[in-house]
């Protein structure tokens, strides 16, 4: 069968189920049931500290066959994912489902996991490194399961993605399960993607390098969601959890992309006070924020909130009183760590206030605007984020899908050309975020504007700037590159690219 985009899939994917095509981005937006949870009360102790990771599992009754979830604050630092499966694999458990929020090069001992059968599923937002390349081979035996950032959570919420054992590192914990991000030798700022897992996960286990007396303080994550506490030498290496900074751009082109978009939104009209705004933590992103700080200071103009993963910059920003409000569902480096600890206008926001469509109000819903970046953009501006030009997976939507849907305006920013290949194609190799909900492509070599979106075209073209039409850019990007070769899959899908509401927007098959 063919979802709405015209992607081919099959009705039922071994590993996965029945397929539900992807019908448009707010075609099943609205309710769900939440998950009743049980809960059996203990009042033996209020000590929940055990002595190893061993006695958690144990106690935990994790079996064969069953899911065990972990989050990604702690990023390509992380010990916690790959020493609760070691100790998995110890214990000769197998057929484990892992339902991370992302996985990074650390995680490379997954590989083996897989390749023996202690892990044969995978849930991810995000995924790079070896696990990506391997899960590209078809070394695990049931397909990865792609979400968003408010999809996972969304799926928790309903029951769709069950949680047997939730492992929760924490930088901070008490004897009680009280944790934060904030202190410790491991600090990483919030714990917001692993909120879901601590609400609806059968059993909760907090790991951590630096247990504090009760009652550890600030409490983001509450002993009465926590089973049980391990403390362990290390949960992350602090050198690959946050950057001690992270910079703009000097490159000459990033530059002039980002200068392209902050004009573009101005022309857009949204640059007013109220103005609402995320981008990301790539050099050019963060140039695009310069720029549209520069706009805000000559236009006098104070912006309701910044959100996403937090840096220095946006830090910045909100000192500096061009931002009411930080909403923070991750730090990028020490600066937004330091930020969250001190500025009650600085606030925490779970991956379901972030991005959920089933709840009362996700914070996407209250951008102005987002800027996006692509691996590949189709002539209808379908965006692709998950894998690259030759169907290797490298990455995943997070919040792009999320924020594309939820934003007044989606301005995808990226050099028309990278390694050789064209950005622009005519149709994307996998499609993580739907053209309809993307409105602006800039590159630069012009500007493309969604048809979708006459309004904002026109604001473009009165503003004087460069517009081309996404046909002509794929053009100048051809006669550059060349055409690229088609790539050849065999028939074994590897992974299913979910949308936000859980349907199947595609599905990435073996290379």
């Amino acid at each position: 069968m063919r979802n709405v985009l015209g992607r081919e899939l099959p009705e039922r994917i071994a590993g996965y189920g029945e397929v539900r095509p992807f019908a448009g981005a707010f075609a099943h937006a609205g309710e769900i049931n939440r998950k009743a949870v049980k809960v059996k009360g203990d009042w033996s102790s209020p000590n929940k500290v055990l002595n190893s990771l061993g006695e958690a599992l144990e106690k935990c009754g994790l079996k064969d066959g069953m899911t065990v979830s972990f989050h990604h604050h702690l990023r390509n630092g992380d010990y916690v994912l790959n020493m609760v499966l070691d100790e998995i694999a110890r214990q000769g458990i197998k057929d484990i489902k892992v339902a991370a929020s992302s996985i990074f090069p650390i995680h490379q001992p997954l590989v083996r996991h897989m390749e023996n059968g202690v892990v044969t599923g995978l849930y991810a937002g995000y995924i790079s490194g070896p696990v990506g390349e391997a899960v590209s081979q078809g070394v695990l035996k049931n397909p990865v399961v792609m979400q968003t950032h408010g999809g996972r959570a969304r799926a928790i919420e309903s029951g769709e993605l069950h949680i047997d054992v939730a492992f929760i590192a924490a930088p901070t914990c008490d004897e009680y399960g009280n944790m934060n991000g904030l202190e410790g030798p491991s600090a990483c700022g919030v714990l917001t993607y692993p909120a879901a897992d601590a609400e609806y996960a059968d059993k909760v286990i907090a790991v951590t390098d630096n247990l504090v007396l009760y009652p550890a303080c600030p409490i983001e994550i509450t002993q009465e969601q926590v089973d049980y506490v391990v403390e362990v030498d290390s949960i992350g290496d602090s050198a690959g959890i946050v950057s001690g900074t992270t910079r703009i751009t000097s490159d000459p082109a990033g530059l002039k992309i980002a200068e392209s978009a902050a004009q573009v939104i101005k022309a857009s009209g949204l640059l007013m006070d109220g103005f609402s705004f995320q981008t990301g933590a790539g050099g050019t992103s963060l140039a695009v924020a310069a720029y549209v700080k520069e706009m805000m200071k000559e236009k006098n103009i104070q912006g309701s909130f910044a959100a996403g993963g937090i840096t220095e910059y946006m830090v910045e920003m909100l000192e500096e009183g061009f931002f009411r409000t930080l909403f923070d569902g991750q730090c990028f480096d020490l600066k937004a760590v330091e930020s969250l600890r001190k500025n009650k206008n600085h606030q925490r926001m779970s991956m379901s206030m972030y991005g959920n469509p089933c709840n009362k109000g996700a914070v996407v819903n209250k951008l102005d605007v987002m800027i996006l970046g692509a691996t590949e953009v189709d002539l209808d501006f379908n965006v692709n984020v998950t894998t690259n030009s030759n169907g290797l997976l490298m990455g995943g939507s997070g919040g792009h899908s999320d924020t594309a849907a939820g934003a007044t305006l989606a301005v995808v920013v990226t050099k028309l050309i990278r390694k050789r290949f064209p950005i622009v194609v005519d149709s994307v190799t996998t499609v993580t975020t739907p053209g309809e909900t993307v409105d602006v492509l800039v590159t630069e070599r012009g500007i493309a504007v969604n048809p979708l979106r006459q309004d904002v075209l026109e604001k473009v073209k009165k503003a004087g700037l460069p517009v081309k039409t996404i046909e002509e850019l794929k053009e100048i990007a051809e006669k550059l590159t060349g055409v690229p070769e088609k790539v050849e899959f065999k028939d074994k899908v590897v992974a299913v690219i979910e949308y936000r509401d859980g349907t199947v927007i595609d599905v990435v098959r073996q290379l």
